[in-house]
């Protein structure tokens, strides 16, 4: 953060002294410089030796749009009072996190705690302290006790906090007496993780998506600021909010409350259609039956990496949570030509909020109609084990429980040889790779591949030449055992679907009808 801030500050002293151009570095000198530095490590490098390294994650020209610098001219607008300069030029929210510990060991309350640091650091905080508080369960009124309360209000003081994080939903009564009592901006860790994802959000459905779960949210928290926010409205003395207030008795909360459903129903609608291109294209692959293959797994665990080892899709990846949002298809091949689809989906948490999932249940669909899951967990997280648990809680929650599932471990190469081990004789069946390095990832394939549906139905068949379409129907929905060429044309020996095998019927050998 700080080679940003005075990367920028070189560029406005330039600007302001209006250097001679001879007395400045060529941009290319510039651009070396930078790609020098850790912060601009991906700045200037060859594409070929990226390409042939083994951390090739594709061409994301997402990761560029992100992090990217683009400065405009003349659109300073920096005071000279010193109290506005500091205030500009504040770029991260202080925040103090707080935590309710009702279960579990200490090591599984200071998982959590490390869990939600990053997701305050994800959504731009800068996390100036942590406190926790056992309880058999959370306080009523103000989450963590009176007593609390004032130690934290003692602490939000001291260190100049403007913001206080919750790791818990908090009701109406909770947020609005913790604000009350420590005077600065209460949150909890829903509208913690929906902020991330309006930041992230990227196509229109996935901002349609977070805007409805952000105002599912928003409804039964409305509070009046003062007592304008209370008052009747209606009639001549409603100041212009008369008309189409409902008339004289609403109250301006309830005004705002209306016109959030109004919001909310125009959203789901949006929804509706866009539901219908999807279906659209998901039907148009059953027709033609093609396997998919869901990634799925807790947040910021590689499968965007994974992604784009297996098929060089170039898709955004980024050491973030919740960096991908928006689901990511892309047709790979097996080795003996059968199509398939992998599907990179939104990644899961522990305690995902409720709204996040009605909102995102088309989306989640991708993953709930899949004939194989994919299921990455981040081998180098200290409680692998709670990622694999709550993946799984929320697989359930969509209806994607019983379906095939591949358990695949992933960042080998940063986990704990220890951790690795329990892992296996937990799990023996699961495959070890390391998306960065390329280790398993070959193993991966071969066991991805076993793992796709099989048609049904095998047979012999003798294939004229001038059939070659019979023959690619066969490449592409079928599995090719054995071919051979002959005179009177290809002899073929496959797995098929049943409407393809009536297809072959004219044209088998083994004496079996369609």
């Amino acid at each position: 953060m700080m080679n940003f801030a005075a990367h920028v500050t070189d560029d406005d002293r330039r600007a302001d002294a209006r250097l001679d151009p001879a007395d400045t570095e060529p941009a290319d000198a510039l651009l070396d410089d930078s790609a020098g530095t850790d912060d601009y490590d991906s700045v200037g490098t060859d594409d070929h030796d990226i390409a042939g390294s083994a951390d090739y994650d594709g061409d994301q020209f997402d990761r560029e749009d992100r992090h990217s610098l683009r400065r405009v001219v003349g659109m300073s607008t920096e005071l000279d009072d010193i109290t506005e300069v500091e205030y500009r030029q504040l770029l991260l929210e202080r925040v103090v996190l707080v935590s309710v510990w009702t279960s579990g060991s200490q090591v599984d309350a200071d998982n959590a705690m490390a869990e939600l640091k990053l997701l305050a650091e994800t959504a731009g905080s800068q996390v100036l302290e942590g406190l926790v508080q056992r309880r058999s369960k959370p306080d009523a009124a103000t989450y963590i006790g009176s007593g609390k309360v004032a130690e934290l209000q003692e602490v939000v003081a001291a260190t100049g906090a403007d913001t206080v994080i919750c790791d818990g939903e908090l009701s109406p009564a909770q947020l609005r007496n913790l604000e009350d009592r420590v005077k600065v901006k209460v949150i909890d860790r829903t509208m913690l993780i929906l902020d991330i994802f309006a930041q992230h959000a990227k196509s229109v459905e996935g901002k349609t998506q977070v805007e409805l779960a952000q105002l599912n949210y928003l409804k039964q928290r409305l509070r009046g600021w003062g007592g304008n926010l209370s008052r009747q409205v209606g009639g001549r003395s409603s100041g212009g909010v008369g008309v189409g207030g409902r008339g004289p008795g609403e109250t301006k909360l309830e005004t705002d409350r209306r016109r959030i459903n109004h919001r909310i129903s125009q959203l789901r609608a949006k929804l509706r259609e866009m539901d219908v291109s999807r279906a659209t294209k998901r039907a148009e692959r059953e027709r033609n039956r093609v396997p998919s293959v869901a990634i799925v797994g807790y947040t910021n665990a590689g499968k965007s990496s994974l992604l784009n080892r297996l098929t060089g899709a170039g898709v955004l990846v980024e050491d973030a949570l919740f960096a991908t949002l928006d689901p990511t298809t892309r047709r790979s091949e097996t080795d003996d030509s059968r199509v398939f689809t992998l599907t990179d989906t939104v990644g899961f948490v522990r305690h995902l909020p409720h709204d996040l999932v009605e909102a995102f249940a088309s989306t989640l669909e991708e993953s709930a109609s899949a004939d194989l899951l994919l299921h990455v967990v981040d081998g180098s997280d200290p409680d692998p084990f709670g990622q694999i648990s709550a993946v799984r809680t929320v697989l359930s929650d969509i209806g994607a429980a019983t379906l095939p599932e591949l358990l695949v471990i992933n960042k080998t190469d940063a986990a704990d040889p220890q951790t690795l081990t329990a892992l296996r004789t937990a799990h023996p069946d699961a495959v070890f790779v390391s998306a960065r390095t390329g280790a398993g990832v070959e193993e991966l394939r071969e066991r991805l591949w076993a793992g796709l549906p099989r048609p049904e139905i095998e047979l012999s068949a003798l294939l004229p030449y001038e059939r070659g379409d019979l023959l690619n129907k066969v490449h592409q929905s079928g599995e090719l055992l054995q071919t051979e060429h002959t005179g009177e044309g290809t002899r073929v020996r496959a797995r098929v679907h049943p409407d393809l095998a009536a297809e072959l019927a004219d044209y088998r050998t083994d004496g079996t009808a369609g």
